[in-house]
Formats: C-alpha cells, sequence, structure tokens
C-alpha cells in the first residue's frame, strides 16, 4: 500500500487525490487529505463569492471524492506549525503533496497604503465568506458612501459587485449573519473599479463582467473617452474573444447615463500613486495618474493626475504564494521550486514531496485549470512510486498526530458542521449559513483544541 498525504482539501488537493486513488497502475492507494482549517474545499468554499451559487455548487464534486473509502480527510492541522513539521509528515507517509495555494495578496506599494479605511480585496472576500481568520475584520461600510476597488480581474468585479448588491439578493446565500447586516446598513452608493491599463487588457470574464449590468437598482457605466484611449477599440478583430467580447459589453455602457442613485463606474488607464488621508487618519481619496498605451503592451504615466473620492479602498492587484516552513521557496516567483511537480533541493528532486495548485504554478487560472496542474503531479508521483512503496512506516498517522497533541476534525466532523450551520441557518430564517469563528466551528465539530 502506498500512503500519501495531501496539504489542501481546495480543488487541487482534492484533484490530485482522486487522480492517485483512480488509477491502476499503482494498486493499494490511499490518500489523507489534510488541512488547516477544520472544513474542506478551500477556495470553492471560502473565496467564490456567496452570490456564485452555480460555482460554489462544485463543492458536491469535491464531496464525492472526499467521501472515497480511500481518501480520509484530517482537517485543523497545520502543516509547518510547531506540532508538525514538513520532516515529520514525511515520517508519516511515503510521499506528500503540497497545494497550499497562494495566501497573501499583493500590495500596492504606494504613501497612504496603512491608512484606516485601506483594505485587500483578499481581506474583504475572507470576511464576507465566513473564513474564520477573518473573523475579526472590520470595515467600516455605514460611514462609506464611495467605495474604490483597484483592478481589473474576477476577484476586483467580485468586490464590486458585492459592494453594489442589497440583502435582499444577499439574503438567500450562506453568507455570515455578521456580515449580511453589515452589508444591509452599508451607506456606499458609489463603486469605482479602476485599471492602470485599458479595457482590452482586463483579466476579468465576460460573464463576471455582464452580472454587474444585471444589479437591482444600480446604474453601470464607463467613460466613453477611456475606451477610446485603447488601441484596440476601433478595431478588435486581432483580440481574444474574451477581450472582444469585453469591449462589446463595455461599449453598451458607455453609451448609457446613470439613472439611479447607486452606481458602478469603470475607470481605465489610470495608475494610483498615493492614498490620501483626513486628519484622523482614514483615507478619504485615491490619486491616480492618468496613463497611456505605450503600444508594447504596457502603459507609460502621464503625469496628469486625477483624486477619487473614498472611504473604503480594496485593492486587488493579485495574489502570492508564501513560504511554508520546511519546503524551499522561490520569493521571485513566490512558488515552491519544482520539476513536474517534483519539489526541488538545490537543483534536485526531493524525495516523496511534491506540489500542485498555486504553490507549484502561481495564481493562475480558473478553477478547472488545476485538474491537468494536479494530474502532472500525480503521474510524477506515480512513476516514482516504487522507490517510495520501500520507506517503512508508522501503521496509521492518525495515531501519530494525535499522540503529538493535535486534533484532527475527520469527515464527520465536518458533517457535524454542515448540521450546525443549516442549524442556525433555521434560527436565522435563512437557508444554511456558515459559522464565521473558530471556536464555532471547533465546538460544532466536536474538536477540543486548535492552536493558530
Amino acid at each position: 500500500m502506498l500512503r500519501v498525504a495531501v496539504v489542501g482539501s481546495g480543488p487541487s488537493g482534492v484533484y490530485a487525490a482522486q487522480t492517485l486513488v483512480q488509477q491502476r497502475e499503482v494498486p493499494g492507494v490511499h490518500v489523507d487529505v489534510l488541512d488547516r482549517l477544520p472544513a474542506p474545499y478551500g477556495l470553492v468554499r471560502y473565496g467564490v463569492a456567496p452570490d456564485h451559487e452555480k460555482i460554489k455548487s462544485l463543492q458536491n464534486n469535491l464531496r464525492t471524492v472526499l467521501e472515497d473509502t480511500r481518501i480520509r480527510f484530517l482537517g485543523n492541522l497545520e502543516v509547518g506549525g510547531p506540532n508538525l513539521s514538513t520532516t515529520r509528515l514525511l515520517d508519516l507517509y511515503h510521499a506528500v503533496v503540497y497545494c497550499v495555494g497562494a495566501a497573501r495578496d499583493r500590495t500596492l506599494g504606494i504613501p497612504g497604503e496603512d491608512l484606516a479605511g485601506v483594505h485587500s480585496a483578499t481581506a474583504f472576500v475572507a470576511w464576507y465568506s465566513g473564513h474564520p481568520d477573518a473573523a475579526a475584520e472590520t470595515f467600516d461600510l455605514p460611514n462609506t458612501t464611495s467605495a474604490v476597488v483597484i483592478g481589473a480581474g474576477n476577484v476586483a468585479v467580485d468586490v464590486t459587485r458585492m459592494l453594489a448588491r442589497g440583502e435582499p439578493e444577499l439574503a438567500p446565500t450562506d453568507m455570515p449573519h455578521p456580515a449580511l447586516g453589515a452589508l444591509a446598513d452599508s451607506g456606499v452608493r458609489s463603486v469605482s473599479m479602476v485599471a492602470r491599463r485599458g479595457p482590452s487588457q482586463a483579466k476579468f470574464t465576460t460573464k463576471e463582467l455582464r452580472e454587474l449590468g444585471t444589479l437591482p437598482h444600480v446604474a453601470t457605466h464607463v467613460d466613453p473617452a477611456e475606451l477610446t484611449l485603447d488601441p484596440a477599440f476601433t478595431d478588435d478583430s486581432a483580440l481574444p474573444a474574451v477581450a472582444r467580447r469585453n469591449l462589446d459589453v463595455l461599449r453598451t455602457w458607455a453609451s448609457a447615463a446613470p439613472t439611479t442613485d447607486r452606481t458602478i463606474t469603470l475607470r481605465f488607464y489610470l495608475r494610483p500613486v498615493e492614498l490620501l488621508g483626513g486628519p484622523d487618519g482614514h483615507v478619504t481619496a485615491v490619486r491616480f495618474e492618468r496613463t497611456a498605451p505605450d503600444h508594447h503592451g504596457g502603459v507609460v504615466g502621464t503625469g496628469v493626475h486625477e483624486d477619487i473620492e473614498a472611504q473604503l479602498v480594496l485593492r486587488s492587484v493579485g495574489y502570492q504564494g508564501v513560504p511554508l516552513p520546511g519546503l524551499p521557496f522561490d520569493p521571485a516567483t513566490a512558488t515552491v521550486p519544482h520539476a513536474a511537480g517534483r519539489v526541488l533541493r538545490d537543483g534536485r528532486a526531493s524525495v516523496g514531496e511534491y506540489v500542485a495548485g498555486w504553490i507549484k504554478r502561481g495564481p493562475t487560472g480558473v478553477i478547472g485549470t488545476n485538474r491537468p496542474c494536479a494530474k502532472e503531479t500525480a503521474s510524477s508521483l506515480l512513476q516514482d512510486a516504487p522507490a517510495l512503496a520501500r520507506r517503512n512506516l508508522p501503521d496509521d498517522p492518525l495515531d501519530a498526530l494525535r499522540s503529538a497533541g493535535l486534533h484532527p476534525v475527520e469527515w464527520p466532523g465536518w458533517l457535524a458542521i454542515e448540521t450546525a450551520e443549516a442549524a442556525l441557518g433555521r434560527s436565522l430564517g435563512r437557508r444554511s449559513v456558515k459559522i464565521p469563528d473558530w471556536p464555532g466551528l471547533l465546538t460544532a465539530s466536536g474538536a477540543t483544541d486548535h492552536t493558530p
């Protein structure tokens, strides 16, 4: 029997586990899927917007995999922490596949980023998605009338949409009740989503973009002058299909005047250079420099500046991987060095250590991109299986984990969390509602301890 640990229960981790147990070349593979959280599914549970129920339904597919008798879920285990080092984990398993994602957002690196009211979109998403690490986050929405979102990817679109949505559309979701209440009391009337480059270079998908134009009682607008700055505006025939469709959507918004008191405005060719604050240390505006196409795919500054009022600023300019203690890390790419998923130490493959997902390739692609990525890594592991299987291991790593003072949450503990969240929703007159804090999750799961 080949015993494998997969660290991370998001799509890349689950797809890796699925590939390993369903292949036929190496019989008898058993996988433990470990996660720091007591709940599985990673960013599908804690990153997909609550109102995107079709995408969130992917949890059902991941659930089917995790219920395979050859796969065991073990939550509430922090690999790389004081009680479970990467070295110790490799003592318990023939191989370890790290699928730990990219947990840190990129910063703007401009003056004023430490002002109150300036947050990462990552933190905002975690808060409204009920991630227990974000339970203490606060966003002063009642005193915010104007918000600025910096970025032009799908996450930027998500947080823009959530700021503009009304409570009636969000109440049917699994959003934690405190976040729902805060958004219901929001004073936001204007959201500006701002990109430093042109619309043809934006990273959002057309489906996400179109949603901004379908929100009840919200007008979506684009400055026609900023569209025409884009060299592709008059001839988009050479653009990828997604960019052409995006331009078509933006053209319709450029021709429409705002008709409500709540607006979303998409701005282009503006680069943030400073965050301005008042005497109380709270952000009041974002200063942008107008940019222009350099005709080589980038932009150049023009020296012309514009201030956009904001009491809330969310930066959404990408994610970065973070080092996991005990694993090599390349700070230039914010990934673990690897060859076809095999972890490299000093340029040589480290026996029994593998990576998949964002920590392997960087924060690129969509959820489905994780499947071929995980398959490549699993293929490398299976090629190495004859050598890996010769290592002697303890009978059951779960006993060793418990002996080390750890308190894993197994699958029945997760099912107990689901039951508690359904009961919470019923008590609030809603559907299932997420428990957003560590104590609540662990109490529901039956676990007795957690050391973050």
